[in-house]
Parts: structure tokens; sequence; C-alpha cells
């Protein structure tokens, strides 16, 4: 600040190119301030020379710098040095592949699969003039970490298909495309119980199959509608991975000393199991035929006559008195190559799909242009 004003105090000369040097005496921090006028090239060369004397009256004597000098590497430290490299570039490589996979998410090719079956599903409903629900558990079993989980019907699926079934007007017909190994029996009884109480038509597609709770489900329907070569199964209910009724043999084999308190006890829920699915799919079954043939159907499904996979063809479901037929449309079978079996092993079944054989279960129908897995029609 005191230089500023001296600077202005005491300007140079006019015609005279030069700067001011502020200065003290002797160079002493006590002597008095002196300002003189002197050309830029010496006023330059005196900066300078400052400089470099104020840059040696900095540093330390030369004994304490070798005293606080480096010290030479040795092999620990050339091993810390590496170690330290390596973590720098693999916190580098890690940053980086977390920037290029959500680039990928973000930028990347988008799956259309969702949105193609939405299309297919609203062709088919077009088509037929319902409303087609899908209840397709095409992934039967997948392994998640080691950890193995298995689709089925649960209670989520209920409640979409309530859902869907409470959208859709009363007169208006229902299409349900159904595959499924099974599952809950409260969920599959909630699907059964609304597709009755519907006062359109009820239509039942099974491309493949439809086992334990898709059979309870189907049999809700006014028509099932099965591939030549779809199966059903039956639905006697299942305690802790066990039928009911071979739980039931064991109270028939034993005396009741010899058999312990959890077999006791899973014996009682088992036979409650058994008469609550016989009165339900009685319960179902009435409205499509008569009344002693549904109770007599739904013992027979229910008792444990058969294993529980047991495979109820087109022939034997026919025998039953059940309403099915062989009508499949085009169309499901396309929707079924759209949810594909996990692609984490090695495919077990190869083929190449042969020109003309696409449409031979129906000559009507034509396969939809870009179809996965099928003949694109030129």
């Amino acid at each position: 600040m005191a230089i500023r004003i001296l600077s202005l105090l005491y300007p140079p000369r006019l015609g005279q190119r030069g700067h001011l040097a502020v200065e003290r005496q002797d160079g002493k921090p006590g002597a008095p301030i002196v300002v003189r006028n002197q050309p830029v090239e010496q006023a330059a060369s005196t900066g300078r020379l400052q400089f470099a004397e104020h840059a040696r009256a900095m540093q330390p004597p030369s004994n304490v710098r070798q005293r606080t000098g480096t010290a030479p590497e040795g092999p620990h430290t050339r091993a810390m040095g590496f170690w330290f490299t390596l973590a720098h570039a693999a916190r580098a490589f890690f940053w980086l592949g977390l920037i290029a996979l959500i680039a990928l998410q973000v930028f990347g090719p988008k799956d259309n699969t969702q949105k193609t079956r939405t299309a297919m599903l609203e062709q088919f409903q077009t088509e037929r003039k319902s409303r087609v629900i899908a209840l397709i558990h095409r992934q039967e079993a997948r392994s998640i970490l080691g950890v193995d989980v298995a689709n089925h019907i649960d209670i989520e699926d209920s409640e979409a298909v309530l859902r869907a079934i409470r959208l859709t007007p009363d007169e208006q017909p229902i299409d349900l495309i159904l595959h499924t190994p099974g599952g809950l029996v409260l969920a599959a009884e909630q699907i059964g119980k609304a597709l009755v109480e519907h006062k359109g038509k009820v239509t039942v597609f099974i491309p493949h199959y439809a086992m334990s709770g898709g059979t309870m489900i189907a049999l809700a329907a006014d028509e099932i509608v099965m591939d030549p070569n779809a199966v059903l199964g039956p639905v006697d209910p299942q305690i802790a991975g066990v039928p009911a009724a071979a739980i039931l043999k064991v109270l028939e084999t034993k005396k009741p000393e010899d058999i312990d308190d959890q077999t006791i006890m899973m014996a009682d829920i088992a036979a409650k199991a058994r008469v609550q699915v016989a009165q339900f799919l009685a319960e179902i079954l009435v409205k499509r035929i008569p009344q002693d043939k549904a109770i007599e159907l739904g013992v027979a499904l229910s008792e444990g006559r058969w294993t529980h996979d047991f495979p109820i063809t087109v022939p034997f479901a026919l025998k039953l008195g059940l309403p099915v037929s062989t009508n499949m449309p085009r169309i499901v079978y396309d929707l079924m190559d759209l949810y594909p079996q996990s692609t984490t092993q090695r495919p077990s079944v190869i083929y190449i799909p042969m020109r003309g054989a696409e449409t031979k279960g129906d000559p009507n129908t034509q396969p939809i242009p870009g179809k996965p897995g099928g003949t694109p029609v030129k």
C-alpha cells in the first residue's frame, strides 16, 4: 500500500521511459525507503537479482538439506510403490467399467421383447374381440447366485389376473393363455373363481402344459384349447412337498402309537386340504357339467389316485368329460417363442426350421414376419 502511494507521489518524468524503483537503504529492514526512477532494462535486471538473492536466503543450510533429504529406496519401498500403483490401476479400471456399463444400459441396444409381446397380444385380442390375458411361467427354474428360484402361480399373479378380469366388461369374452407348472392353491382358486363368475365366454389356451394349479384354473373355462401334445395334471394338494394322499397312507399302515406327532399333525392338514380342493373343484365344474359328474371328477383329480406329475392328455381329458379342443391359433405359438428358456446353459435341443413346416398344423395361418426362430414370409 505504501509503495503504491509513493508511486503516485513520485511519477516518472514526462518523455522519459523508466520505472520507479522502491527500495530500502543498505537493504536493512529499518532503513528509510528511497524512491528513484531508473530505466526499464535496469529495473528488470535489478528485480531478477533481488529475486535470486531472496531465493538463496530462503534455502536451508547444506547440512540441514542433507539431514532432511530423501531416504534411498529399498526393496520394501519399491514393493509398496508397486502395490500402490496396482491399487490405483484397479480403481481406475473399476470406475471405467462402471461408466461403460451405465453407458451401455442408457445408450445401448434396447430389448424390444416386451413391446413385441404386447403388440402380439393386442393383435390376438383384436382378432378375437376379447380380453387376452397371458399367464406364462416359461422359465420353470432359474438359479441366482447358486440359489434356485422357481416360477409358479403366486398371489401377485392372482392379483394381476383379477385386476384384468375386473376391468373387462361382463359380456366380453376372456381368453387366457396358460403355461405353468402350478403354484399356490389359494392363488389358483382365486383365479378360477373369478373366471367362473365372469358372464362372457372364457377360453383357456394351453400350448404346452398347465399342471396342478394350472389345471384348476383351466377347469373353470367354458372351453379348453390344447395343443395335441399338451397335458393337464392332477390337483391333489401337497403338504410340505409330500402328497396329501401319501401322508394319509401312513395312518392306514401304522398303529397310532408308532406314528410321531408331526406326522399326525400333517395327516390332519392333508385330510382337510384334500376335502377342500375336491369341494372347490366340484363348485367350479357344476356350472359346466352335471352335479354328480362334477363331484366325481373333483374327487378323482384331488384324492391322489395318480402321481402329481401324471399327464392328462387330450384323449384322456375328453374321457373325463372336459370341454377340450385342439384348434390352437398359430399366434399362441408365436407368443410362446417370445418367452425363451434361460440361456445360461448350452441348449440341449437344436433344430433347423424347415420352410413350409411352420404352418403344418394350421394351413390358414402364416408366420409373423421377424418371429424369433421362424421362417420369414416373403
